[in-house]
């Protein structure tokens, strides 16, 4: 169901939603479970999964140059949505930034998200990585929450007969 829906369905009562943070790598679904079991008698109609894009370090190489490596990674923020989803019966909000993403990657996020029948995203540009003085977008990325927002919007609005290739060509 969408958000809107279920505020409108409140009748001015109010909503409690969650925000999870998807667990560093190595952490299993267990352990999100376990944190969401007990806050579920609180009935929310949907829960947050925030995203956070990897972090990266800058090591010197034997050779003197210098070689980016990943140091952070969390699972996905589109499984964590689909695993709750299906545990919990609830909807779930992934969020969508612009910051470690080209718009082909956000594209096959929302291929994703709309395969599994998750119809709510939350758009953000994202933080800085901690070594940027300002906010440096992916190549060929979305620049900011606007740009993302107008891509997600053209996305929903392509015909389904236009998702893929025709049925004679599969």
């Amino acid at each position: 169901m969408k958000i809107t829906e279920h505020i409108k369905n409140a009748k001015g009562k109010t909503l409690f939603s969650f925000e999870l943070l998807p667990p560093v790598k190595g952490n299993s679904i267990k352990g999100i479970y376990d944190a969401i079991d007990p806050l579920m008698e609180f009935n929310p109609p949907f829960i947050d999964v925030t995203y956070h894009r990897e972090d990266y370090i800058y090591k010197e190489r034997e050779d003197g140059l210098l070689e980016k490596v990943s140091y952070r990674k969390r699972p996905g923020t589109v499984a964590i949505c689909a695993a709750i989803m299906n545990r919990f019966e609830v909807d779930a909000v992934p969020h969508l930034i612009c910051g470690g993403f080209s718009k082909d990657e956000t594209e096959n996020a929302l291929i994703d998200l709309h395969f599994l029948g998750i119809d709510n995203v939350l758009v953000l540009r994202g933080d800085n990585l901690k070594h940027e003085t300002s906010f440096v977008p992916q190549p060929d990325g979305n620049q900011n929450a606007l740009e993302l927002l107008q891509q997600v919007d053209r996305m929903r609005r392509v015909p389904r007969h236009l998702h893929g290739p025709p049925d004679d060509a599969r």
